[in-house]
């Protein structure tokens, strides 16, 4: 009673301050976050590590791939590897003493096998790299059992989900981080510092996406196992941006979101669900069992998403129809613009003429990671490496990571909220303060200091 009692008080407070129904909705979202349990992790820096010992879960193509870039940065000992896929387990700890690592742990036997290699005491800090239905459950047991722990994208795709994470970080106090290596890209880390040193004025607007042609690789019989990731089309309560992250993730950082600024709220708008079933007519047998799967995932989710200071955030999520790859990477303010792909820029007074310049007359800015730490393997043009030293990096010195819970919640709440929107015919969708209030604090985030 008294819940209800505080709800329409603060509704009421709301319509006497003269705030709008937009307000109030947000309010009341906030109102009905759960209840904290534990101390926030705002600023809680990492323990010190000599070495850092790494164990992954799930070595397929992602999870495999990335094997090369932990080994390479130096302090790491990677000393277990679980994956339902024995041959893949076994692959991935040939990479591990090819290096010149002792044998890793291996777990194999079942779904539940992580829960065993949990247990061990000779992990400080856990990969995720699995299908998305086991991100949570893997990240949940990671912290429960004493471990920090890095999961792919998305962070969750329900917002009960995406609040069981943040729970879990606070209570237990472990670092839960949505490793998102596209906030360490080369343009993204430049166009960053270029922010921050005001070149773009008082920022407006910006853009993000994932618009990338899967069709071949979700039909494919081998590259996704199973083919879980083309499930993932036909889930009813999902039918909007399933992988906002990529995009969202460098925008939010230009935008201080969680730094001195945070998401409202988020309105969105999906086509027909046509791409896919068109794909699979021109592509597979009559008798493939993909002819069962009835697909719902909008072709294209478009989304606008308000931050407290107005600004505005445009996402769009396309892995259906045949397009160029591109994440938009879009940033304007009051003295100029940058959009990617290609990236071109147009900042006053430098530029007067109505005509983009070229990018590279920027390299002055590129960050530190880009300059002084010497390339490594990995895939996306260098991202994946710099992500996984900088993490590293983090743990060996006793630093604060670049990204915390809060901003992994943050960045995909766009999973299950775009979806409502759409549901709802657009209707905006509040999304919660994760960080209870702290996101006003000007505090440090991707773009760091290099340490001394």
């Amino acid at each position: 009673m008294s819940d209800q009692v505080s709800r329409r008080s603060l509704l009421a407070a709301g319509a006497a301050l003269g705030l709008g129904s937009g307000a109030q909705a947000e309010a009341s979202q906030e109102q009905e976050a759960p209840p904290q349990r534990g101390r926030s992790m705002v600023g809680v820096p990492f323990e010190r590590h000599d070495t850092v010992r790494v164990a992954i879960i799930g070595l397929g193509n992602r999870g495999g791939g990335m094997i090369g870039s932990f080994l390479a940065v130096p302090g790491v000992k990677v000393t277990a590897l679980c994956d339902v896929n024995a041959t893949a387990a076994a692959r991935a700890a040939k990479a591990v003493t090819d290096a010149g690592q002792p044998a890793p742990a291996l777990y194999t036997k079942g779904d539940h096998d992580y829960e065993n290699m949990l247990r061990r005491d000779d992990i400080d800090l856990v990969y995720v790299a699995t299908p998305w239905e086991w991100h949570v459950p893997m990240a949940l047991a990671s912290v429960r059992e004493g471990k920090h722990v890095g999961v792919e994208t998305p962070f969750a795709t329900s917002m009960d989900e995406l609040w069981q994470l943040v729970d879990a970080s606070e209570r237990y106090q472990r670092h839960c981080m949505q490793l998102e290596n596209c906030c360490y890209g080369r343009n993204e880390m430049r166009i960053l510092r270029m922010v921050h040193a005001g070149l773009f004025g008082e920022l407006l607007h910006g853009a993000g996406a994932y618009n990338h042609d899967l069709r071949e690789l979700l039909f494919s019989d081998t590259y996704y196992a199973g083919e879980w990731r083309r499930a993932w089309h036909t889930k009813s309560r999902l039918k909007g941006d399933l992988y906002p992250t990529h995009g969202l993730g460098p925008v939010a950082g230009y935008m201080d979101i969680n730094r001195g600024d945070r998401i409202v709220r988020i309105s969105s708008m999906g086509t027909p669900a046509l791409g896919l079933a068109e794909y699979r007519k021109a592509h597979e047998e009559p008798g493939d069992s993909s002819w069962r799967e009835r697909y719902v995932e909008s072709d294209m989710t478009i989304s606008l998403l308000q931050t407290a200071k107005g600004r505005v955030i445009r996402l769009e999520h396309d892995v259906s129809t045949p397009h160029p790859y591109s994440r938009l990477n879009h940033i304007a303010g009051t003295k100029g613009v940058f959009e990617d792909y290609p990236p071109r820029i147009y900042l006053e007074p430098r530029n007067t003429n109505h005509q983009w310049a070229n990018f590279d007359e920027y390299k002055s800015y590129d960050h530190w990671l880009w300059t002084d730490v010497p390339p490594g393997p990995g895939g996306h043009g260098g991202m994946d490496y710099y992500m996984v030293y900088r993490t590293i990096q983090t743990m060996r010195l006793g630093l604060v990571p670049d990204m915390d819970v809060y901003d992994g919640a943050v960045w995909s709440a766009p999973v299950p909220l775009s979806s409502k929107s759409i549901d709802q015919g657009g209707a905006p969708q509040p999304i919660p303060d994760f960080t209870r209030g702290r996101w006003r604090e000007n505090r440090p985030g991707v773009d760091s200091v290099k340490p001394a």
